[in-house]
């Protein structure tokens, strides 16, 4: 029995016509709400200076009130003296000090007064930010681990989303799943909105990164399945990263101009339902109708797209010669290889942890933290555009390999820059930034191109799945930078490059059709055979 060869029985429609325009552009605006949200905490979780709360009923001095806040060391800035952000010295001592007539410096050394924790709360500046979530529920000093929590509440809902839409997505179809998700996301950011307390804001973060992922992995899967081979890379690569830049770009804009968690919150939820009348401008993905046997529902969409073209299909598109059932697939027909069993855990891993360890480090960066994110968004513009450049024309180990090593090289270097220079520091940073984001697009279209039809969409969201042990564990490399400014540079630098040159070994897919079963997967064209040949001479 041969098995159906889509491209060429699909060939006809052309690679650029109305149809195949009308896909790329409406699937490339779904990705915004995602690039808005996905590293939103920079801003919901924004910590802006503080310094322990007096009572205003307080009766101390002048004198005494600018010094009840100890001196302490910051290493961020070179070992300078600043106010300690959790500890005021003890009232009771100020108060007797201050009713004695004794100044602070003076009659009494400061070393020896005894300190407290802020047991009346914090004084936030809201130069920066109106409200926050770390505001709203003081997620400072000893609760501030509760701020790294979140962003791994949401990470930990991108890694079972991974997993789910994937399954999901292969058993009930690209279209449903993609657009139940975007309405859940409007849903549930609603309700968070609302959210009462720290709690219940985390518990909604975590279902809204499930459902996140879920929109991003569908709908890059099938608009790989529904484009062609030429446009499919533009998409895979430019297309879905640079509208996702596009949506991250606009984050710290809205930031800026909202500085409230509450109303930057409301408009995720107005990009989410922009995205709602989508679905009935984007068809099902005829690739995965066929690998079900669904044989007249996928002729019925490309004899669409054959008259949206305007274009006279054939009488017969897919022979039932051509076609056949398909046994049932699951995530267990992946651990069989070991090449991809390395390619989902270290490799997706390594890059998670980099990319989004530099995105939410923006804000601790010097300088307004609105303009390094801005920064951070738009170097990924050029990223972007270059990892299209590399995958349309490069062998993919050699492109991904450079991307890796390259932003590990730069990110080592970082915390080599003396602190006095925090402009350079910032530009090998964004360098480093650049790098990485061109390894992740690369990492996202390479893995569609390794994977068949009938497993697609549950490689890739295993693979991410995978990568978010990565994402979780992010924040915190940006936390150790409380103990040390260089190590979380020194840890994620040296990863990066040493993943670059592993994945050297991983193997090759330029030139090559997409697989559309496990066992084209299973007997692949040699490497260097493969790009050494033009695509028309390879099969599968």
């Amino acid at each position: 029995i041969r098995i159906v060869d889509y491209e060429s029985a699909t060939s006809f429609l052309g690679e650029w016509g109305p149809f195949q325009q009308r896909v790329f552009f409406l699937l490339c605006l779904s990705f915004i709400p995602n690039g808005l949200t996905a590293l939103s905490m920079v801003f919901l979780g924004g910590t802006p200076a503080h310094r322990c709360m007096l009572p205003a009923h307080l009766n101390l001095s002048a004198a005494w009130r600018n010094s009840s806040i100890p001196l302490e060391e910051d290493a961020s800035r070179g070992g300078d003296l600043v106010p300690s952000k959790c500890f005021r010295y003890k009232l009771e001592h100020l108060m007797n000090y201050s009713e004695t007539g004794l100044l602070p410096g003076v009659d009494v050394n400061l070393s020896n007064v005894p300190k407290e924790g802020c047991l009346d709360g914090w004084e936030f500046d809201h130069s920066l930010y109106t409200s926050t979530i770390v505001t709203k529920w003081n997620l400072v000093c000893d609760e501030s681990w509760k701020k790294p929590f979140s962003s791994s509440m949401y990470f930990g809902g991108i890694l079972a989303g991974s997993f789910i839409s994937g399954q999901l997505s292969d058993r009930f179809g690209r279209k449903p799943i993609m657009f139940a998700t975007i309405a859940l996301q409007v849903v549930i950011t609603l309700i968070q909105i609302f959210s009462s307390s720290w709690i219940m804001f985390v518990a909604l973060y975590f279902l809204l990164g499930l459902v996140q992922i879920s929109n991003y992995l569908v709908a890059f899967v099938l608009g790989s399945e529904l484009l062609g081979p030429m446009v499919r890379t533009l998409f895979s690569t430019a297309g879905v990263c640079l509208f996702f830049a596009l949506g991250y770009m606009l984050l710290p804009l809205l930031a800026f101009f909202l500085r409230d968690w509450r109303l930057l919150q409301v408009t995720f939820m107005l990009a989410g339902c922009v995205c709602l009348p989508l679905f009935w401008f984007i068809s099902e993905s005829p690739r995965w109708l066929l690998s079900q046997g669904k044989v007249e529902e996928a002729e019925a969409i490309i004899r669409n797209a054959a008259k949206v073209n305007k274009i006279e299909p054939p009488a017969l598109i897919f022979s039932p010669l051509m076609n056949e059932k398909k046994k049932a697939h699951n995530i267990c027909d992946l651990l069989r290889f070991p090449n991809i069993r390395w390619l989902s855990v270290t490799m997706w891993n390594t890059l998670t942890i980099a990319y989004y360890a530099l995105s939410l480090n923006t804000a601790n960066l010097h300088g307004n933290p609105f303009f390094n994110c801005f920064l951070s968004a738009v170097v990924e513009v050029p990223a972007y555009g270059l990892s299209w450049v590399m995958f349309r024309w490069c062998s993919r180990r050699l492109s991904l390999s450079s991307a890796l090593f390259a932003g590990g090289f730069f990110i080592f270097i970082t915390q080599l820059i003396p602190p006095h220079l925090p402009a350079l520091s910032i530009t090998f940073e964004m360098m480093g930034k650049f790098a990485v984001s061109t390894a992740f697009a690369v990492i996202f279209a390479y893995t569609a191109e390794l994977y068949p039809t009938v497993l697609r969409n549950t490689a890739i969201g295993a693979s991410s799945t995978a990568s978010r042990i990565g994402s979780i564990v992010a924040p915190y490399f940006i936390y150790l930078g409380t103990y040390s400014v260089s190590l979380p540079y020194i840890l994620i630098g040296s990863l990066t490059a040493l993943t670059g040159l592993i994945s050297l070994l991983l193997p090759e897919s330029f030139g090559m059709p997409l697989p559309e079963t496990i066992s084209h997967m299973q007997n692949p064209v040699d490497s260097e055979t493969a790009c050494s040949l033009p695509p028309s001479d390879i099969e599968c």
